[in-house]
């Protein structure tokens, strides 16, 4: 493509205003349209709200008005809501449209959850001669690349185990920790069968799907094994008070079970109070193989030493992957996008 790419972003919270300071710092991309959710921020001009210079494309809330400023793709960084499906019109809107959708809101690997949900996202992008790419840390690059990629050097595997652990005091949207993450609510609304249990499965469930096709394995069933934490104190954080016994700290957790044994086990768990001793100490991202040879690899973020940025090492984690992905989605065929992972393990057939 001659010229830099034409790029739209959708939605300015923490992870967007990320995006946008990158979008806007690079010579190879011209923003050429911003949507934003709050009211106070329409009409403002994106370089005042990424805290850069001027750009002249100004926030609106008009999505017909985003579509005409004819991006070559759009970046989306709403926040995952519930349900799942949530942002589905939207997706299949830019798609039909003919413009290029990475989205760090789900969307990773459609396939996990049946053809329909697959073909109706396949279907707009052969309509509109464009591609969806779904990325983030995680999903998106811990389980789906670094776990994936890692099995490569496995003579024999006989399980994957993947733990998250991260501390969210930090996270300053209310909306998100509260409702989003379910932080500081009755324990008890958050049984297996509630909408976040629901939401999360849907999500992650995309990595399990993703990193067992490519390995060549058919799990019986993806079996959850959620734990619950009340806070143990009050806590204030970023995004309000924590009364002790709310929600404190959330463990979901689930088994792609093969022949009655977990064969890959993904444990997201999220704290409020990191100085719990199950918590205490531990890594960011631990990836554990079984097989020969047995191996661990722990990866750990390192706040940025930036004197008067509020950009944290989450956000940068988050966005990084959507802005590195755009050359290669735009010049992409039709289609859903799904990085190729160069000989993963292969499970004897």
């Amino acid at each position: 493509m001659s010229g830099p790419i034409r790029v739209a972003l959708w939605a300015t919270g923490a992870v967007g205003k990320t995006i946008l300071r990158g979008i806007i710092d690079r010579p190879d991309l011209e923003l050429v349209g911003l949507y934003v959710y709050s009211d106070k921020k329409v009409g403002r001009d994106a370089g005042d709200i990424a805290r850069r210079e001027t750009t002249g494309v100004v926030a609106t809330r008009d999505r017909d008005e985003l579509l005409a400023t004819k991006p070559h793709v759009i970046l989306h960084a709403p926040r995952v809501q519930v349900p799942y499906e949530t942002h589905d019109d939207d997706l299949l809107t830019f798609l039909r449209a003919g413009i290029n959708v990475i989205t760090t809101s789900g969307q990773h690997f459609p396939r996990a959850h049946g053809s329909a949900r697959e073909q109706m996202f396949l279907e707009a992008c052969v309509q509109g001669n464009s591609t969806l790419f779904g990325v983030g840390v995680s999903p998106g690059i811990i389980g789906e690349r670094l776990a994936l990629g890692l099995t490569g050097v496995s003579m024999t595997l006989n399980q994957i185990t993947i733990e998250e652990v991260l501390d969210t005091r930090a996270m300053p949207d209310p909306d998100f920790a509260f409702t989003v993450m379910g932080m500081g609510s009755d324990p008890a609304r958050l049984d297996g069968s509630g909408p976040l249990p629901s939401l999360y499965a849907a999500l992650y469930l995309e990595t399990i799907a993703f990193m067992c096709e490519r390995m060549g394995v058919t799990y019986d069933e993806v079996r959850p094994d959620h734990r619950i934490l009340a806070a143990s104190r009050d806590i204030d954080v970023a995004a309000g008070h924590i009364p002790a016994g709310t929600v404190g700290s959330t463990e979901w957790r689930w088994h792609a079970m093969v022949d009655g044994k977990p064969f890959l086990t993904l444990a997201i768990i999220w704290t409020m109070e990191p100085d719990r001793e199950e918590y205490a100490g531990r890594d960011h991202w631990t990836i554990h193989l079984h097989g020969k040879p047995e191996m661990v690899v722990r990866v750990n973020l390192i706040e940025p030493d930036e004197p008067g940025s509020r950009t944290t090492a989450v956000q940068y984690v988050t966005a990084g992957p959507a802005l590195r992905a755009i050359s290669f989605v735009v010049d992409a065929p039709p289609g859903i996008f799904e990085p190729p992972v160069f000989a993963p393990f292969r499970m004897p057939a």
